[in-house]
Order: structure tokens, then sequence, then C-alpha cells
């Protein structure tokens, strides 16, 4: 019996750890070969289709979440039509829900297995592998078949699984660590309560033991993965423990490079002064905010102290180089559009790395739904179920602050914009600024700049902004980070900085500043530019001065700019 276990997910760089888990759990059932294939939600269907095909698979699974589901469940139907006699099973998140709706309104999907899935889909394969024809599935806990012309269940789950029951995916060579993002968890579920989550529901927080932690961090840690992202919803619900694990990548680590999601509130003393050791560019935090205001936070369920989190926050951003991802959640019970900015201006007060902005989902299965409800929410019927209008948000507010998030993301999120950021928030907060560059945005498409366009973009959007005294220093700024972030072509300066001619030069390797040390074998390219302060320092030196934007490649080493 062959099975494929499938999905689809939003990027390539992202690497599944749900069919990996499932695949250790039953690769050792007799007469089964389990085989996985991954692909993304924006290749074509008919592609997809044709490769699945290709695998003559007897059995189907397919991991479901909002950013795949509509097109899996078409893949799902034209499966049937072309092999009637494929079996088909939905897992994962977006499938845990209204499972009789769903089964009923597609009728090419065999089983549904509910919630937490590597118990009952092992279960399920040992029970269609086995001889025996007389196959019973309704002992199986959560899982959703049919039943001649009728759709049954087996009994809820009474208890979790033992997260060490899961053999490692990793040293079983399950899990492909040349993606650029490896996913890998230590802990399931959430001690928090939010309603907009559908970690809220699962109750009590559980550790894979400590032992098998270590041993699975090793085995990445010493494989050279880049870049680990760890999906524990609050990695530090056990700050102890927490802290053990930093220590432990800290000791072995070989220069990958970790994603955490904590909640800054639950931080302590030592936690804190084990931060301060961690390298720049090695650990780095997301953590939701979701808003500044206490009454709001509290309608959804939302526990912990504002205070505490801003406070450990701001010695996060001073004392340690941990990279920090703030969080906000627009569309909250109580929030209008003048409290969603001055969430923004908050949060941008803490200094964060980026900042990321999304509407509110109201998920399927979440709190959030009835509260939604009962609030006259107006929300999208289809995944991934986002807000169209609030008691206090608008759509055109809500479009404006989608708008504020892809700005946030051009000129803030990804760096390159500082000096020219810095000019303008000489006279405003973040979230005026970016109200203000929404505002003149409207409704223009934001996606696929390339970096001369988002120049472009930046200063077509700031320029009413600037008094006409004060443009020039304004340009001058901006042009400073254009040259940081992209070496100026020859006669095709930016349109802000077209007049600039006759101030620029493009010096060869041998005409760079005396003490510039180069590698031997590198690539070098360099520009030479007037500016009238020096925007390398805070505050800005006075000008003219001027100054050799140079950048360096080398084999292996990337692209590296120095400023002289």
């Amino acid at each position: 019996m062959k099975i494929l276990l499938t999905t689809l997910h939003a990027k390539y760089s992202h690497a599944s750890l749900a069919l990996p888990c499932l695949a250790a759990r039953c690769r050792t059932i007799p007469g089964v070969d389990v085989v996985i294939r991954e692909w993304t939600a924006n290749e074509p269907r008919e592609q997809i289709l044709r490769r699945i095909m290709a695998e003559r698979a007897d059995l189907v699974a397919f991991s479901c979440y909002i950013w795949n589901i509509e097109k899996t469940l078409r893949i799902a139907a034209d499966i049937k039509q072309i092999a009637a006699d494929t079996l088909i099973v939905l897992g994962g998140p977006e499938v845990s829900f209204g499972v009789f709706e769903l089964m009923h309104a597609h009728p090419a999907v065999d089983f549904v297995i509910k919630g937490e899935g590597e118990g009952g889909f092992q279960r399920l394969v040992e029970t269609l592998a086995a001889e025996d024809s007389a196959r019973v599935f309704s002992d199986i806990p959560n899982l959703f078949f049919r039943d001649d012309n009728d759709i049954a269940s087996g009994p809820p789950a009474r208890e979790h699984l033992g997260l060490d029951t899961i053999p490692s995916p990793f040293e079983a060579g399950l899990v492909d660590l040349k993606k650029p993002l490896v996913y890998y968890e230590t802990s399931r579920g959430c001690p928090f309560s939010c309603a907009f989550c559908l970690s809220s529901l699962e109750g009590t927080v559980r550790s894979f033991s400590i032992e098998r932690i270590e041993s699975d961090l090793l085995y990445l840690m010493h494989r050279g993965v880049g870049h680990i992202k760890l999906v524990d919803r609050t990695f530090n619900y056990d700050a102890r423990r927490a802290g053990r694990i930093w220590g432990f990548i800290l000791e072995h680590n070989r220069g990958s490079h970790f994603h955490f999601e904590i909640s800054a509130d639950l931080l302590t003393a030592e936690n804190l002064d084990l931060l301060k050791r961690v390298p720049e560019k090695t650990f780095r935090f997301e953590i939701g905010i979701q808003s500044t205001s206490e009454g709001t936070l509290r309608q959804v369920g939302r526990t912990g102290s504002l205070a505490r989190i801003f406070d450990n926050v701001r010695r996060l951003r001073a004392e340690t180089r941990v990279e920090l991802h703030l969080d906000l959640v627009a569309g909250l019970p109580g929030e209008d559009y003048a409290g969603f900015l001055d969430s923004l201006r908050q949060v941008a007060g803490m200094a964060p790395h980026e900042i990321q902005i999304e509407p509110l989902k109201v998920l399927k299965g979440s709190p959030m739904r009835e509260i939604a409800r009962s609030r006259d929410y107006r929300f999208s019927d289809f995944p991934p179920y986002t807000i169209l209008a609030t008691p206090w948000l608008s759509f055109e507010d809500i479009g404006r602050i989608e708008t504020i998030g892809r700005l946030l993301d051009l000129f803030h999120n990804h760096g390159g914009f500082a000096a020219a950021l810095a000019f303008l928030l000489q006279g405003m907060d973040l979230g005026q600024l970016f109200d203000h560059l929404a505002r003149r945005a409207g409704t223009e498409n934001l996606s696929g700049f390339s970096t001369p366009r988002a120049y472009e973009l930046f200063a077509r959007l700031a320029d009413p902004l600037v008094g006409d005294g004060d443009r020039r220093l304004f340009h001058d700024a901006l042009f400073f980070d254009y040259c940081h972030s992209e070496l100026p072509r020859m006669g095709k300066l930016p349109g802000f900085a077209s007049h600039r001619h006759h101030e620029c030069a493009w010096p060869g390797r041998r005409d760079l500043p005396a003490g510039l040390v180069l590698p031997d074998n590198s690539r070098v390219k360099a520009f030479r530019c007037t500016f009238s302060r020096d925007f390398r320092v805070e505050p800005w030196g006075e000008g003219p001065v001027a100054l050799t934007f140079v950048h360096v490649s080398a084999p292996g080493q990337g692209l590296r700019v120095c400023v002289v």
C-alpha cells in the first residue's frame, strides 16, 4: 500500500513538519510505503495534479490550512475523477471544524482526521493495510469517515498524544534540510486563551522531553541548517525550560539562526541575563502585542501585563542583540482607527526591527467566531476569513490598515530607508507618518517592487509631507539610503536625484580610498557623491561630505557595503 503525504505551502521556502511527523509514525507498518511530496499553492493546479497521479498512490493525505484548502479540495475532486479508488484523507487546522458540512459538500473526501493527527492517522493506515477485509473505523478517535451514504465519526480523543512517541522525523531523514527554512517544535498547546487563536482550544501545554529536544537540536545544528523556526505558540511558557534550551543552543550552535515566538511578560531576570550572550543574527523573537489597549485585550481573553511586556521588550532592544519582530492585529473589539494608530505609535516607540500588521482573521472553530456574530462583525466566508468591517472600523479603514502594513514591510522592516525615515520622523510619529503615506498610496498595487521602484515610490508618497525648504535635505537623505542599498548605474540615477549627475563618479578599484581592505577574489563596484550631511552618524554631521559607497561581493560571503 503506497501512501502519499502532501501539502501546498504558501512559499517555496517553507518545509512541512506535520507530514514528516505522520510519516515517522507510519513508516514501520508492514506493507506500507510512505512518500512525502510538497508543492506551493501558487503552482498550476494541473501540474500538481499530474505529479500526484504520477506517484500512483493508494491513499493521498493532504495537510490543510487557510492558504491551501480551496485548491486542495479541487485537486482532491480531480483525483477521484481520474482514479476513483484512490483514498483521500484530509487533516490540519482548516478541516478540524465543521467536518460533517465539509464532507457532505465534497464527496471526494473519504476521511478527515480532526486535531492532532499522528495517532489517528497511524491507526487508520494500520486498519487499511490489514489483510482482514472487515475494517472497522468507528473506534479510531477523531476520525470522520463515510459509512455507506452517511458520514460517521469515531469517539473524541480522550487524551493527548505523548509527544515522545513520535519518532524524530529528522533522524529518520524525513525532513528536507536543504530548504531555506526548517520548522521545529518543542511543545504543543498554549498557556493563554486568546479568542482569535486556535491554540486557545488545545488546553494544557505539553513538551517533548529535554533529552529529545537536545538530540534534535544537535542534529539540526551539526548539519548546518541555516534557519530554524520553532513553531511553539509560546516557547517560554516555562521560563526555566526556555533558559535551558537557549543555553544549550548557545553552547552548541554552529551558525544557525533561530526564530522563537515568545511572550515578553514571561521573561525572567535570569532569561534576560542569558540573552545578553546571544551573538548578532542568531536569535529572532516574534512577540504578539496585538493591541496596546488593555480594554480591547480583555475582551478577547488576552491576559498579561502590558507594562511588563513593554519594559522587557525595551530591555531586549537595549541590552541584547536579539532581533525583535512585534505583531499587531487590527480589528479587535473596541479598537477604532485612531486606537490602531496609537497602538502602532507605542509599538514603534520600542524600536523593534520589524513590525507586522494583520487584519483580524475570524478562524473557523475559534471563540472569535461567536464574538464576531454577537458584535456585528462582517468577515469573508472564504479563507482566510479576513474581517471586512467591524463596529469600530469601516471597510475603507481596514483597507488603509492593510496598506500601512505593506508600506511598513517595504520601507521599515527590511531596512534601507533609515536616514529618510529619521528625517520624516522629526515632525511626527511613525503611526502618523505611515497613515499619511497610506492615504497617498490609495488603492494602488504595492506588490512586486524592485529596489529602485521602491525608492521612487517612497519619494512620491513622502514629498507632499516635506516643505519646499527641506525637500533638498530629504532627497539627500533618501539618496544616501539608496546608494547604501543599490549601486546607482551610470547615467541612470533615480528620479529624485536625477539632477545630481555632475556630483557623481564611479571610481575603479585603483581609485578607492587608501586603507580599504578588500579580498583578493572579490568583485568590487563603487560610487562617489557629495552629500549635504554625513548621514553615517547620529546626529548627522555637518557637510558637505564626499562619500564613496563600495559594494563588495565574494564567493560564499554575500554582499558587503562599505561607506568611506
